[in-house]
């Protein structure tokens, strides 16, 4: 089934089963998670959690576990052990989640345009049998309006760069009213002007309170444009402000000898032998 079938489907799952946010509790908890496929452990122990308004960096090498974190936290993968928990309950009862997928996994010749894309973030709201309302189709439209995709709405997605599918995507979770979004590499293989705009939106949805969790392969910028960073390879290796986490003993932990760290005037440049396309892991 393509990519954009099943988001479809999961938000319609969704308006028939929502779970309410609990007052006291953080946007995020994850707590021991581990995922084990037949091909052995995916994720391993686990821990941590996020407040409002706090965008994550999430780095290690391929076949870390980033994808599959993000998966599992979006409610699309179940955990083996361990939970993920968002306002205090499960993350498959909330349309508060907004999960942009690495565009290697989409089907971009699925017969949609933009705006039918977009609107699909607000299937949630709608629940199975409504028709779009004026006011649906308004933050539609100043969605695409804050991503500089107006003029592109009526076009097919495979019509789209790399920068304005990533755009598109973000449209759909502000039209959804995301309160936590969750994206798979959305700065791969874009140039630096589209990871530019990228990062124009991120700061208006940090502005809003969204709370942003982004994994990358990039180490120099999770440091630069980040202010926290989690370090996996299966298991986590650190959490919290990147010049403590990305020190060179945690580097070398989690990508061994597949990584090379240079001593220059700005610190320690790390540089890494593996190819930076997406990932596509089971683990």
């Amino acid at each position: 089934m393509a990519l954009l079938e099943e988001l479809h489907k999961t938000t319609q799952h969704l308006s028939k089963h929502r779970y309410p946010h609990l007052d006291d509790a953080q946007i995020l908890q994850v707590d021991d998670l581990s995922v084990r496929y037949e091909s052995g452990a995916a994720l391993e122990g686990v821990s941590f959690s996020l407040n409002a308004g706090q965008r994550l960096a999430i780095v290690g090498p391929n076949g870390a576990g980033k994808s599959t974190l993000l998966q599992v936290i979006a409610g699309v993968l179940p955990p083996t052990s361990g939970q993920v928990q968002i306002f205090g309950n499960a993350p498959g009862g909330h349309i508060c989640i907004a999960y942009v997928p690495q565009r290697s996994q989409v089907d971009w010749s699925f017969p949609v345009t933009v705006s039918d894309v977009v609107m699909m973030g607000r299937v949630g709201q709608l629940g199975l049998f409504r028709n779009p309302a004026k006011r649906d189709w308004q933050l539609v439209n100043r969605a695409l309006d804050v991503v500089s995709l107006t003029h592109l709405a009526k076009r097919q997605i495979s019509q789209l760069s790399g920068g304005q599918q990533q755009r598109m995507f973000i449209a759909r979770a502000l039209a959804q009213e995301a309160e936590l979004m969750l994206m798979d590499e959305p700065l791969t293989g874009l140039d630096v002007n589209s990871q530019e705009q990228i990062f124009t939106i991120l700061d208006q949805l940090k502005a809003q309170n969204v709370t942003v969790l982004i994994s990358l392969h990039d180490l120099q910028m999770a440091a630069q444009r980040f202010d926290e960073v989690l370090l996996i390879n299966k298991r986590m290796l650190g959490i919290g402000e990147p010049a403590l986490i990305l020190s060179p003993e945690n580097l070398l932990a989690a990508y061994g000898g597949h990584l090379h760290l240079v001593p220059t005037s700005d610190g320690i440049l790390a540089l890494g032998d593996t190819c930076c396309d997406g990932e596509h892991e089971h683990a």
